[in-house]
C-alpha cells in the first residue's frame, strides 16, 4: 500500500520582542490544528490545489491567525477514494490531533468524513462536495458546507434552456453519487419547464472513454446536451465533444463545473458553452474585484469557483473562531456558524438552517478563457434540504 502523504503547514502570527530590558515571557498560544483532506492526485487534483490556495489566502489576510491563535494545516491526499475516507479522517483526529476537519471535493469522500465527524463530535466544513444528503437527510449540527448542493447547481439550468427554445436533451455524467444526483436534478429542472430527457448516459468514475456515449447521443439527435464532469475529466469531455463534430450541431448547456478551472487547457473547444453556477468571471461585486487582485498577486493566476470556496471556508473559520475566542469545541463553533452572513467574492450569501449556502446562481458563457457573467438564473436559491430537521 502506498504510504499516505501527510504534510503540516504552520502560520504563526506576531513578532518576537527585542531589547535588553527585563520582560515577562508569555507562552505562545497553542496552534489550531486543521485536518485538511483534499485530492492531490488524480482527476480532481487541480481542484484540491485551488481550494487550498483560496483557504491559505484567507488565512494570510487574517495575519496568519484565527481567533488569535496560529494555525497548522495537516494535509492528506484523499485520492478521491471514498473507501479510504473514514480511515484518513479518523487518523487526522486521533493520531494527528486535529481540532476540526475540512474536506473534500469528491462527494463519496465527504460522506465518509461526515460519519467520522459525527461519531467524534468534531466540526466538519465542506469546501466543495455537493452531495445533497450532507445538508438534507444527513444534516448534523456540526457539519457545514461553504460551496453548494448538487441540486442548486443544475436545477436552474432547465429554465435557461427552455427560455432558449430547447425541448429535448441528452444528459451524460459519471456513475457515482454526484453524477446520479446531477442526472436527477437536471431531469427535475428541465421537465418542470416542458423539456424531455431523451437519453441519460453514464460511465464509471473516473473513466474518460466518451466515444461510445457520444455515438449514442448522435443517434438520438437531441436539441441539446447537458453533463456533469469536473477537473481533468471535464476537459477531456469538452475536447472529445468538439472533435466528434457534435459541438457544431448540438449545443452544450451544462452545470458550470464542466467549464470551471480547465479553460486554460483547451483552445476553442468550449467556446460558446452556456452554464449555471454560483460564481462567474466578471461579477459586479467589489469583494470579487479585491479577491481576484489578491489571488493573482499570491498565486500568479486568476481564481475560479474552487478558489472562492476555499476562501469562503477561511472566512467562515475566521468569523467563527473570532466569536469563540479561539475555542475549537464543535458545539461552540457550530453555534457561531448558524445563520452566518458572508460578503463573498461570489456575492452576499447566508448559511441556511440546514448549513448550506443560500446564494445566487449565475448564467455564464465561455468566451475565450473566461466563464463570462451574462445574468442571474436564480436569486438567493436555497436548497430544499429534504429530510433535514435542523432549525425546525
Amino acid at each position: 500500500m502506498r504510504p499516505v502523504r501527510r504534510q503540516i503547514f504552520s502560520w504563526v502570527g506576531g513578532a518576537l520582542l527585542s531589547g535588553a530590558a527585563p520582560r515577562i515571557l508569555r507562552a505562545a498560544p497553542t496552534p489550531i490544528r486543521i485536518g485538511l483532506m483534499l485530492p492531490a492526485s488524480g482527476t480532481f487534483a487541480p481542484l484540491g490545489k485551488t481550494i487550498q490556495q483560496g483557504l491559505r489566502l484567507a488565512l494570510t489576510q487574517s495575519g496568519g491567525q484565527w481567533g488569535k491563535r496560529p494555525v497548522e494545516f495537516v494535509v492528506v491526499d484523499d485520492e478521491s477514494n471514498p473507501a479510504k475516507a473514514p480511515e484518513h479522517a479518523s487518523r487526522l483526529l486521533s493520531r494527528d490531533r486535529s481540532d476540526l476537519l475540512v474536506g473534500s471535493v469528491h462527494s463519496g469522500v465527504a460522506l465518509g468524513m461526515a460519519k467520522v465527524a459525527r461519531d467524534n463530535n468534531k466540526l466538519l466544513i465542506i469546501p466543495n462536495a455537493g452531495a445533497n444528503a450532507l445538508t438534507a437527510a444527513g444534516c448534523t449540527e456540526n457539519i457545514f458546507r461553504t460551496s453548494f448542493s448538487n441540486w442548486q447547481t443544475i436545477v436552474p439550468l432547465g429554465k435557461v434552456m427552455a427560455d432558449r427554445g430547447v425541448r429535448t436533451a441528452a444528459f451524460i455524467t459519471w456513475k457515482y453519487t454526484a453524477g446520479q444526483e446531477y442526472s436527477a436534478g437536471f431531469k427535475e429542472g428541465f421537465e418542470a419547464h416542458g423539456g424531455r430527457v431523451v437519453a441519460d448516459l453514464s460511465l464509471p468514475f473516473p473513466q474518460v472513454e466518451f466515444a461510445p456515449l457520444l455515438t449514442q447521443i448522435a443517434a438520438v439527435k437531441p436539441q441539446a446536451v447537458s453533463c456533469f464532469f469536473s477537473g481533468a475529466g471535464a476537459a477531456k469531455f469538452l475536447l472529445d465533444y468538439a472533435q466528434s463534430g457534435l459541438k457544431d450541431k448540438i449545443p452544450l448547456f451544462v452545470t458550470g463545473h464542466a467549464t470551471e478551472g480547465i479553460l486554460q487547457a483547451l483552445n476553442t473547444e468550449a467556446e460558446g458553452v452556456v452554464s449555471v453556477l454560483h460564481y462567474a468571471d466578471g461579477l459586479p461585486h467589489r469583494a470579487d474585484q479585491t479577491f481576484r487582485k489578491n489571488f493573482q498577486a499570491a498565486h500568479g493566476a486568476q481564481p475560479d469557483v474552487f478558489a472562492v470556496q476555499g476562501f469562503d471556508t477561511g472566512l467562515a473559520l475566521a468569523q467563527a473562531l473570532s466569536k469563540t475566542k479561539g475555542e475549537t469545541d464543535a458545539k461552540a463553533l457550530s453555534a457561531s456558524l448558524e445563520g452566518m452572513v458572508f460578503d463573498s467574492p461570489r456575492g452576499r450569501w447566508v448559511m441556511s438552517k440546514a448549513h448550506n449556502p443560500i446564494q445566487d446562481i449565475y448564467v455564464r458563457e465561455v468566451k475565450g478563457k473566461r466563464n463570462a457573467y451574462i445574468g442571474i438564473a436564480v436569486k438567493a436559491l436555497e436548497d430544499p434540504a429534504t429530510g433535514c430537521t435542523l432549525g425546525s
